[in-house]
This record gives structure tokens, C-alpha cells and sequence, in this order.
């Protein structure tokens, strides 16, 4: 199992989703005379998973039903263990189209977090590509090493442990672009700059304040950087739904009972009324805005490095 090359069969030591439902799902590691215990009962890996395809629909011992699937970086930012704030697949995927990542892109990335982000873009840049992934935190650091191993991504990504705004990624001119998630990303932005080709290359900046932003886009211009722009992702989902409205009376009905002597007071042609309401309706789809949307995440800060 990796997660960037796809595998047919579960295997002992694999990564695995287990999928009850779109909000209910969580990651499993797959080993010999293990149970996992979920609401629909004990699923038994040696005779449950081991040796069966992904995505093969699992009985559990109380008769419920779960699916098994392959890991992929959009289900791992929905399942991974928090060890920080992470961003998810709406900002990631503007992040990957605007820093121009494409397989073979050398990537520097500061810091690690959770690894929503660094399994997302090990993904994109493979099989040629490399992430250069900074954290300060040690124990971040080493608990995001395990997981590449464990997910068999490591030959494409180094980790580091150190301060990127003293130390910088431990890399110099080699980098298409640079990602930085970090509380003061104004310091770091010389470092970037020098991680970058000399040919130049695209940075990013995610910081949840204004005033953040407003401090690293002074600190890129004073070191050349240019198309300097914020962005802010604000997702609306709608719900699609089947609608009946009346047709509007224009008139000709109620000229048309008038001339008749039809009293709609009366309550024995109240159920005659119904019956022409009824009949003057129509069904079509419509989009609704749900009444709760995500809000604000962060702003997304995107410089290019100049030529010259």
C-alpha cells in the first residue's frame, strides 16, 4: 500500500479506511490477528481484510456492513490525528494550481503539522518529484517521519527538524516552490528565497490574520518578489432539491369563477378550489444554501520570484 501508487489487495501492515458512512470513517492499520471494533461489530483483519480488494464491502460480526478503502491524501486530511490546525482539500487544491505543482516539482514546505498538506503535494509531485518538509517541533517531526515510512512515501520527502526562520530548509537554489505555514512567515520569506531556483519559482504563505499577511507582503517586496496577491476560499455548499409551486393566477380563473357564480366561502366548493390549486402546480430543481457554511480558514498569500 502507498499513497501514491494504487494496490488491488489489502495487505498485512497497510493503511486502511474504514468507510461506515460519509461522516463516519476512520484509518486502521492492518495487522495479522488484530480486531477493529465498530457501532456494526468487530471486524477480524486476518480473515476480514487481509487478502481482500479495497473498496470490498466487509460484514462485521453484529450483521452491519462497512467498506474497506484505499488511502488517498483527500481521505487522510478527513482522518488524520490532529497534532495541529491542518487545511483541507478546498485550500489544498488552490494551493497545488497556483504554486504550478506538477510531477518532478521540487518542493520546500515549512511547517509539517499533521501532514494534510505534504501527503497531498508528495502525491502530486511523484514519481520524480521531492518535498523538502521543515517542522520545529521534535515530536511533530519524528511522528510525521513515521507516517511517510509507514504510508511508503519517504523516498520522496525529507523531514527536518529546525527553525526555518533561522536556519531556512537546508537547501539553496533548487526548489520550483515554497510553501510556508508558519506564525511569523515574514521572517522566513529571505530563506525561501534563496530555497527557490535561480531561475525563479512561486511561493505561498497561509496565515490566518490580516495582519500577518500584511507584514509578509512588505517582507516580499523588499526582497523582489512580484505578482504579489491574497486570496481567501470561502466554500458554499447548496443542497439540490425538488421544489413544487403553485402556477401564478394571472386573472382568467378569477374571471372565469366570477362569471360562473363560484363562491370560494363556500365550504362546498372550498374542495373544488383545492382541486384547481392542485392542478396549477409545478415540480422543478432548485439549488438552496445550506444555513450553516464553513467560514474563514486562513488567507492564501502568492508571490512569484523574479528573473532578476
Amino acid at each position: 500500500m502507498s499513497f501514491v501508487e494504487y494496490g488491488d489487495t489489502i495487505k498485512d501492515g497497510d493503511t486502511a479506511i474504514v468507510f461506515l458512512g460519509h461522516e463516519s470513517m476512520f484509518p486502521v492499520k492492518v495487522q495479522h490477528g488484530s480486531k477493529t471494533q465498530t457501532k456494526y461489530g468487530v471486524i477480524r483483519h486476518s480473515t476480514d481484510l487481509i487478502g481482500k480488494r479495497y473498496g470490498s464491502k466487509v460484514t462485521c460480526s453484529k450483521g452491519g456492513w462497512v467498506f474497506i478503502l484505499h488511502p488517498t491524501p483527500e481521505l487522510w486530511t478527513m482522518n488524520l490525528p490532529h497534532r495541529t490546525q491542518i487545511l483541507y482539500s478546498t485550500d489544498i487544491s488552490l494551493i497545488t494550481m497556483m504554486l504550478e505543482l506538477k510531477p518532478g516539482s521540487i518542493v520546500c514546505e515549512s511547517g509539517t503539522g499533521s501532514g494534510s498538506l505534504s501527503h497531498a503535494i508528495i502525491r502530486t509531485v511523484a514519481p520524480t518529484g521531492h518535498l523538502y518538509t521543515v517542522e520545529f517541533h521534535q515530536q511533530r517531526a519524528e511522528k510525521a517521519k513515521e507516517e511517510f515510512q509507514e504510508h511508503q512515501v519517504e523516498h520522496l520527502v525529507t523531514v527536518k527538524n529546525q527553525d526555518v526562520c533561522k536556519n531556512g530548509f537546508g537547501v539553496s537554489n533548487v526548489a520550483d516552490a515554497v510553501f510556508l505555514d508558519i506564525p511569523s512567515p515574514w521572517e522566513a520569506i529571505g530563506h525561501a528565497q534563496s530555497a527557490l531556483k535561480i531561475e525563479g519559482g512561486r511561493i505561498c504563505s497561509f496565515s490566518p490574520c490580516i495582519e500577518q499577511v500584511q507584514r509578509t507582503c512588505l517582507a516580499m517586496e523588499e526582497h523582489g518578489f512580484t505578482e504579489i496577491n491574497t486570496l481567501e476560499i470561502l466554500l458554499r455548499v447548496y443542497n439540490v432539491r425538488t421544489i413544487s409551486l403553485q402556477i401564478p393566477d394571472l386573472g382568467k380563473a378569477a374571471e372565469d369563477n366570477s362569471s360562473t357564480g363560484f363562491d370560494s366561502s363556500n365550504q362546498s366548493n372550498q374542495g373544488s378550489l383545492y382541486g384547481i390549486l392542485q392542478q396549477g402546480t409545478a415540480q422543478f430543481k432548485s439549488g438552496v444554501p445550506l444555513k450553516e457554511m464553513v467560514g474563514h480558514t486562513g488567507y492564501l498569500t502568492f508571490a512569484t520570484k523574479s528573473l532578476f
